[in-house]
């Protein structure tokens, strides 16, 4: 059979296909989604496990003219292939290149930007209930994975939706995988569904008899109807959905396009909230992604099927392993995850009964350390700063406004590189230093973040602690003891002052090195600290210095030059020397993140000309 992909440019081709086709489709779709991730790296076993239903949806509805929002958006590569980005596909994560992600900006299929998960339900209830206000035709589909649909979001809009009656499908992509395994009591309630054939054959036989029945009059088909739907209730096992106000449909096939097209046909002009259940393996067709599905389900360029180590470990390793050995001298350190196991997964191999994971919930997460640090535990809340923005406001409640001894790990913090906008950790600075009580901290090297860890748990009060996606440094040759807010000088010169935050200590330094060679002998502090600031050690380094420029991977907005600014002009300090270097006003997109920080000047050569171009708006 020829080739089918490549003749594919948007959902009209997929709908003139014969089933035959389709399937050949399926295949060259997987096959294309291996090689691409294989080079560029992306989200791999669940992109593999969604192509089937992929085909299936847009050839069964009128796409963009009717509205698919995907939940969480790391499922979509098939979806792009199918909606006129299958020559640019090639480009997948790269600067410029399109997106891991739906995108609005990059075509009209994608009707938002999307890259957290839970927020489908919500947002499409919305446009449902738009639709009806102007009279709009158009169907509304959520596809929302079975990880994401447990958080808290999703369950609010399923009880708005079914009191609302809007038109609206929701189809709920169960995989038995969200990064990692599935927790919690609706986990386990799906698990029984998926078990309970006898329930839906039964239910079936008895859908197909009452179909069977004949009709006489309006009065008896309502009838009719209220019974088949008092049946579906009783024999349905999704019990739990019906309960919600949804009809519920399934389990399917999820890689049958003849089980999933029918199904769809027939659920998809019911009126009112339906969910349908879509049963998948993630990973499917390819061996090493079926059975390391947490593994593989994010992947690396070059690190499929097998995956090749990093010359050295990563900020997250390093905190695992702090984690860990805190914890085997303190039996009251007890740590919380959000679904991000990689974070944690040592310490919950060796304190199993100490370790809490409440699956993609951070707000309860957060809500759950302080249940803790009150019962006399010291609780640790590894989250990445873009997730951890989601419990905002549990941050500032249950923590900071009872002074609750719980120490957040902010993990990717900064520029994380090829996944894009939705997950640049760029805002935890400007988000958590304005709260009272809390207390922001950022490593130089690996012994920092140790460092760093022991006093805030031995403070016993709200900290955070930021550290970014990338290899950990070398150990700077020695770091002076951790004192609440104060800085460290690691180099002195006399031509001014570089003032750097957390993961830019090591490439500050670099640039004074640069600047070194051109006679330029500038003072370098390791901040350590956007809050609190240390006032008099500040006010003493910057003095009569020339210049200052303040360095950070983070929000210009509100961020540690932020900081710094409030502070000399609370004291009348002149400013008019001082610059700050950082992530300006604007959304990033993605690309590979040193690639990143070099356009945006945060790099040694960056940070050395940005120094002297200071210098030389001072003299002038």
């Amino acid at each position: 059979m020829a080739d089918v992909l490549s003749k594919i440019n948007c959902p009209d081709d997929v709908r003139k296909l014969s089933f035959a086709e389709l399937e050949q489709l399926a295949a060259e779709i997987r096959q294309e989604i291996v090689r691409v991730v294989t080079r560029n790296g992306g989200h791999l076993g669940s992109n593999l496990g969604a192509v089937e239903l992929t085909i299936a949806l847009h050839y069964s509805f009128d796409l963009p003219k009717d509205c698919l929002i995907w939940d969480v958006g790391h499922q979509t590569y098939a979806h792009k292939l199918l909606t006129g980005r299958r020559e640019r596909f090639d480009t997948l994560r790269r600067a410029d290149g399109i997106s891991g992600f739906p995108s609005h900006k990059e075509s009209p299929f994608d009707p938002f930007t999307t890259g957290h998960s839970g927020t489908a339900i919500s947002t499409a209830l919305g446009v449902a209930c738009g639709n009806a206000l102007r009279n709009a035709g158009g169907k509304v589909i959520a596809v929302v994975g079975d990880g994401a649909i447990a958080s808290g979001m999703p369950f609010e809009a399923l009880n708005h939706a079914g009191s609302v009656h809007r038109n609206l499908l929701v189809i709920l992509n169960d995989n038995e995988m969200s990064i990692s395994t599935t927790v919690g009591a609706l986990s386990a309630y799906l698990t029984h569904v998926r078990s309970a054939p006898e329930y839906l054959e039964l239910k079936r036989d008895v859908v197909r008899l009452l179909d069977a029945m004949p009709v006489f009059g309006g009065q008896m088909k309502t009838v009719l109807d209220h019974v088949k739907d008092a049946v579906r209730a009783s024999f349905a096992p999704g019990r739990v959905f019906e309960d919600l106000g949804f009809r519920y449909y399934g389990p399917v096939d999820g890689h049958s396009l003849q089980d999933l097209v029918t199904m769809i046909a027939h659920v998809k002009n019911l009126p009112g909230p339906i969910l349908l259940h879509v049963i998948t393996q993630k990973g499917r067709g390819h061996v090493a992604a079926q059975n390391h599905q947490h593994r593989m389900h994010s992947v690396g360029p070059e690190k499929v099927p097998a995956q090749q180590g990093e010359n050295k470990p990563g900020w997250t390793t390093k905190f695992c392993e702090h984690l860990v050995d805190l914890a085997a001298n303190d039996p009251k350190i007890v740590a919380i995850t959000a679904a991000m196991p990689d974070v944690t997964a040592a310490f919950k191999q060796k304190f199993p009964d100490r370790h809490f994971d409440p699956g993609i919930c951070e707000q309860h997460a957060v809500g759950l350390a302080l249940g803790l640090a009150s019962a006399g535990m010291k609780p640790i809340v590894p989250l990445y700063s873009t997730f951890l923005q989601r419990a905002y406001d549990q941050v500032f409640q249950e923590l900071c406004l009872q002074e609750a001894p719980v120490v957040l790990a902010v993990d990717r913090a900064g520029l994380v590189g090829s996944d894009g906008p939705t997950h640049h950790g760029v805002f935890d600075i400007a988000y958590l230093r304005h709260l009272p009580e809390m207390t922001l901290m950022a490593p130089k090297d690996p012994t920092e973040l140790r460092l760093m860890m022991e006093a805030a748990l031995a403070w016993g009060r709200p900290c955070a602690i930021r550290f970014p996606r990338e290899c950990v440094p070398d150990d700077f040759p020695e770091s002076a003891p951790i004192e609440l807010g104060k800085p460290e000088i690691i180099r002195r010169g006399d031509a001014g002052v570089i003032l750097a935050y957390g993961c830019m200590v090591r490439r500050a330094m670099a640039a004074a090195e640069l600047l070194a060679r051109d006679g330029i002998s500038v003072t370098v502090v390791n901040a350590r600290f956007a809050k609190p600031l240390d006032d008099n050690t500040i006010l003493d380094v910057i003095g009569n210095s020339p210049a200052t420029l303040t360095v950070e991977d983070g929000a210009l907005a509100g961020g540690f030059g932020s900081a710094v600014l409030e502070l000399l002009c609370g004291r009348g300090v002149s400013t008019a020397r001082v610059r700050r270097l950082g992530i300006p006003d604007r959304f990033i997109e993605h690309g590979h993140r040193e690639e990143l920080l070099q356009s945006l000047g945060l790099c040694p050569d960056g940070i050395a000309a940005a120094f002297k171009d200071l210098l030389r708006g001072n003299r002038q």
